[in-house]
């Protein structure tokens, strides 16, 4: 009987699952006052001949999706979640009958909507490794609403899934080397991995940020990453005279950077247990290498840097995983926390730095206590 029960109990969830995964979710509401666009572009480098390419001498090609302040007028075509083949960004069966259908999730962009007048700063958001830019969504488009230009730029053979001249582009092993997946017992081969790679992805940023025309302020430039993209963010601003700032979201820092520091303004946020603040109670090799790779680039930097560490978050936190519905036992098995609502949090900060770094508006949220309990603020390190 009690295997009966056990499976009828199975059963039941695994149809309530699929339900549930079939219905309607909207990503969190953008706060800023423009309305959103976004559009999709490819754009080469014909300066760079790409080392993660199949085939040598291939010149850099990129994916960027763009979010920016919009006019919107009736009849514009709402911007589907992820258009044509970028579906294919959802969990593969088994896993996917318990997340949300992606033809389900509601964006708040307009598909290439007519800009608003004026040139705005530029955002260069660069995802985690594995990952693409529409899983940062709810980000850009909050992002683009409070006036500014969003370039989320998909690195080429890095991400598991990209989408050019209407192909489906999936990682190599130079793009997602497997020293990463062995990280904790091999330190420095990961570090060594990560130093090359980091150059690059840096080089696809500032690339898509000089692309970024007419309708930004190439001038201003702040810098934006999660995992190995907030790596990048830092290298990148490191090496952009116009960089205005840069911020990390939960990533081990690599390359140059992280021994030269940074002469502008940084923000570093972490997951509950993350070290890449500089502060934390390391458990594992990995988080003792991170600690002191984190206090090393503090240590260089003569930048402002603000620092902090959200409780109950984990490291798929920091994307779009946290805005839609997950079955438990698909939610367990990625690197989510309990913490409900972790996006807006991290987006009041991501939207007060870029703000103080671009415009010099003041910016309570980081000079003073955090308005948020689930928030821990570090001693800022200048």
């Amino acid at each position: 009987m009690l295997v009966v029960a056990v499976v009828l109990a199975g059963g039941c969830y695994v149809g309530y699952a699929a339900v549930r995964a079939a219905r309607p979710v909207t990503l969190p509401a953008p706060a800023g006052p423009y309305p959103v666009g976004r559009t999709i572009a490819e754009w080469t480098d014909h300066t760079r001949a790409d080392p993660l390419a199949p085939h040598p001498g291939t010149p850099r090609r990129l994916s960027v999706w763009m979010w920016y302040p919009a006019t919107v007028s009736a009849g514009s075509n709402p911007a589907p979640y992820t258009p044509g083949l970028w579906a294919g960004l959802h969990l593969d069966a088994p896993m996917g009958w318990g997340e949300t259908s992606f033809d389900e999730v509601r964006t708040h962009s307009t598909a290439d909507a007519p800009a608003a007048a004026g040139r705005f700063p530029v955002i260069v958001l660069e995802p985690g490794l594995g990952f693409s830019a529409p899983q940062y969504t709810a980000f850009a488009e909050s992002l683009a609403s409070r006036g500014y230009l969003v370039l989320g730029v998909t690195p080429t053979y890095s991400a598991n899934l990209s989408v050019l001249d209407g192909t489906t582009v999936t990682a190599s092993e130079a793009g997602n080397p497997p020293a990463f997946e062995a990280a904790d017992l091999h330190q420095g081969a990961a570090q060594a991995a990560g130093d090359r790679l980091v150059d690059f992805w840096a080089a696809d940023a500032r690339f898509a940020a000089a692309q970024a025309k007419p309708l930004a302020d190439p001038a201003v430039t702040v810098y934006i990453g999660h995992s190995f993209g907030g790596a990048a963010a830092l290298e990148a601003c490191r090496s952009d005279p116009h960089c205005a700032g840069a911020a990390d979201l939960d990533g081990t820092q690599y390359g140059t950077v992280v021994h030269t520091g940074l002469t502008k303004p940084a923000l570093l946020i972490g997951s509950e247990n993350s070290c890449i603040t500089g502060m934390c109670v390391p458990s594992a090799p990995a988080d003792q290498a991170d600690l002191r790779t984190a206090r090393t680039m503090l240590a260089a930097s003569t930048g402002p840097v603000w620092r902090y560490r959200i409780r109950g978050a984990e490291h798929f936190d920091f994307s779009d995983y946290n805005a839609y519905y997950l079955a438990a036992p698909i939610r367990s098995a990625l690197a989510l926390g309990d913490i409900a609502g972790s996006e807006a949090l991290v987006d009041a900060y991501l939207g007060a730095f870029a703000d103080h770094v671009t415009r010099g508006r003041p910016a309570p949220v980081l000079t003073g206590p955090s308005p948020y309990p689930e928030v821990e603020v570090q001693p800022p390190a200048h």
